[in-house]
C-alpha cells in the first residue's frame, strides 16, 4: 500500500505556516489562560508573538507544555500557577488569550453552567481583563454557549467584558473552515479595548478556500481520486425525503464518506448488528419492524421505546415468540424484566464491536475530536463503491471483515488539530488523546489572530 509522501505532507501544513518574519510589522506579548497543551502559543509565537506567562492546573498538560516551550529555568518564572491565584500582573500585556473549560455548556459535561465549579472560572477570567486591561482578548469554548438554555450565561459574559471597557464580538468558527478534515464548532469571543483607534472595525476571518481529505493528514492513507455519482433522494432514502438531520458533510444526493455502527438509527451508511452475524431475511424484517416504530409516540413518550410481544405481533400477525428468543440468543435483542423488546446495543455511543464510525480516507472530515474519546476509525485502503444498493455489503465486505481500519492515534489528532510535526506528545497514547480533545485547533487561531492584531 502506498503511503503519503512528504510531498503530500508539506501541501498541507504550507497553509499553517507562519508569515514571512519580516513581513511582520509590530511584535506584541500575550498571556496564555487555560494554556493546556499550547495550541494557542503556537499560532501567536509564528505571528511573532511572546509568550509573558501561563496558567495551567493539570499537571500531565504542563508537562507536555514546558518541554514544548520551556527551554530554561528562566524562562519557567512565567509560570503562573492557578488562575483564580492570579490577580494584577507584574508587566502589561497586549493580548490575553485562553480556552476557558467548555464542560459546563457541552453535551458531553452535566450542562450547569455558571453554576459548576469549572463555569465559575469565566468569573476569574472578567477579574483578570478587568484589573490588567489587555489591549485584546480572544477567548474560545464550545458551540453549547449559544443554546437558548445559556442565553443568560453568554449574555452575562458580554456585560462583564462590555463593562471592563471593550468592545466584544462573537462567532463560531468550524476547523474544516481553515484547512483541518475535523468538524469542530468552537465559539471564539474577541474583545478589543474600546478606546483603541478603529476598534469597531474588527471582523472574524473567512473561511479558507484550500481544503483537504483525510488521506492528507491521517498517515498511512494512499491518495485515490473519486467521482463522486448523484442520486435522487428516493434512491438514498426509505422515505424518499432528504432527512433534516443530515450534518454538513452528509450531501443530500451523495453516498456517505463514513459507516456508522448503530443498531437504533438506519440509514444508507448505518451497520447494523444484524448486517454482521448470519441472520435470515425473516430475522432482518423483525429487526427493520422495531427499528421503524421504537420511536413513535403510540409506544411511549421515550426517544426508543421497549415493544410487547402483543405490539409487535399487532405489526408482524404471524411473529412467535421463538422467534424473538433466537434473536436474544444472538445477542442482537433482549427483554429485560419482560418489560418488552428492545436492542441490546442501545447506545450510539457504545457502537457495535467497540466500533462506532469508520471513516472513508476519501471522506473531508471526522468528526469533533473530544477529550473523553472516541471509538472512531478510519479505513486504511480505498473504498470506491458508488452503488447504493451494494454500499453496505461492499463495505463489510472489503473493509470491515477483513479489518482494513484502524483507530484514529494520538499523533492522528494531533495533525486533524493542526499541531506541528515536531511537537512532543505525552508518553501515554490515551492522555495523549485526552488532551488533544481539550485543545484548540491551531489554524483557527492562526487566522483569527492575524485579524486581530492590526488592532493593538
Amino acid at each position: 500500500m502506498a503511503i503519503r509522501t512528504e510531498t503530500n505532507q508539506l501541501d498541507i501544513f504550507q497553509l499553517l505556516q507562519p508569515l514571512n518574519p519580516k513581513s511582520i510589522q509590530k511584535k506584541f506579548t500575550f498571556v496564555d489562560l487555560f494554556a493546556g497543551i499550547g495550541g494557542v502559543r503556537i499560532p501567536l509565537e509564528q505571528l511573532g508573538g511572546t509568550c509573558l506567562g501561563y496558567s495551567e492546573v493539570d499537571k500531565n498538560a504542563i508537562q507536555v507544555y514546558q518541554q514544548n516551550f520551556i527551554k530554561n529555568k528562566e524562562s519557567d518564572k512565567i509560570d503562573l500557577g492557578d488562575i483564580q491565584a492570579v490577580g494584577k500582573l507584574p508587566f502589561t500585556v497586549d493580548l490575553m488569550v485562553g480556552g476557558v473549560p467548555c464542560q459546563p455548556w457541552s453535551i458531553a459535561g452535566k450542562l450547569k453552567g455558571l453554576e459548576d465549579s469549572r463555569g465559575k472560572l469565566w468569573l476569574d477570567v472578567f477579574r483578570l481583563v478587568k484589573v490588567n486591561q489587555p489591549k485584546a482578548f480572544i477567548f474560545e469554548n464550545v458551540k453549547g454557549l449559544l443554546e437558548p438554555r445559556n442565553r443568560s450565561s453568554l449574555e452575562y459574559i458580554f456585560k462583564n467584558f462590555t463593562e471592563s471597557g471593550y468592545i466584544v464580538k462573537y462567532q463560531v468558527l468550524n476547523s474544516y473552515d481553515f484547512g483541518l478534515p475535523q468538524d469542530r464548532d468552537r465559539i471564539f469571543i474577541v474583545g478589543i479595548q474600546d478606546k483603541l483607534e478603529n476598534c469597531w472595525g474588527f471582523t472574524f476571518p473567512k473561511p479558507l478556500n484550500h481544503k483537504v481529505k483525510l488521506y492528507d493528514v491521517i498517515s498511512g492513507l494512499e491518495p485515490y481520486e473519486l467521482k463522486k455519482a448523484k442520486f435522487p433522494p428516493e434512491v438514498l432514502y426509505s422515505t424518499g425525503k432528504v432527512p433534516p438531520s443530515r450534518g454538513r458533510f452528509q450531501k443530500p444526493d451523495e453516498l456517505n464518506d463514513f459507516f456508522t455502527f448503530a443498531d437504533i438509527r438506519d440509514g444508507h451508511s448505518t451497520i447494523h448488528s444484524w448486517d454482521l452475524i448470519p441472520t435470515t431475511p425473516r430475522e432482518k424484517l423483525i429487526c427493520q419492524t422495531l427499528l421503524k416504530n421504537r420511536r413513535k409516540k403510540i409506544y411511549g413518550s421515550k426517544d426508543g421505546n421497549p415493544l410487547t410481544f402483543e405490539q409487535l405481533q399487532g405489526l408482524l400477525p404471524d411473529l412467535k415468540v421463538s422467534e424473538l428468543n433466537q434473536l436474544i440468543d444472538k445477542g442482537v435483542l433482549k427483554n429485560k424484566e419482560n418489560k418488552g423488546y428492545k436492542f441490546a446495543n442501545s447506545k450510539i455511543s457504545s457502537g457495535i464491536n467497540g466500533v462506532c464510525k469508520i471513516y472513508l480516507p476519501h471522506g473531508d472530515a471526522v468528526g469533533t475530536l473530544t477529550a473523553t474519546g472516541v471509538r472512531d476509525y478510519v479505513a486504511t485502503v480505498p473504498f470506491k463503491c458508488q452503488n447504493p444498493i451494494a454500499y453496505k455489503q461492499d463495505f463489510i465486505k472489503n473493509i470491515y471483515s477483513p479489518r482494513n481500519y484502524k483507530p484514529l492515534t494520538a499523533q492522528d489528532y494531533a495533525k486533524l488539530q493542526g499541531f506541528p510535526d515536531n511537537f512532543q506528545l505525552f508518553s501515554n497514547e490515551n492522555k495523549a488523546k485526552y488532551q488533544f480533545g481539550n485543545a484548540v485547533s491551531v489554524p483557527v487561531v492562526y487566522h483569527l489572530a492575524k485579524e486581530v492584531l492590526p488592532f493593538i
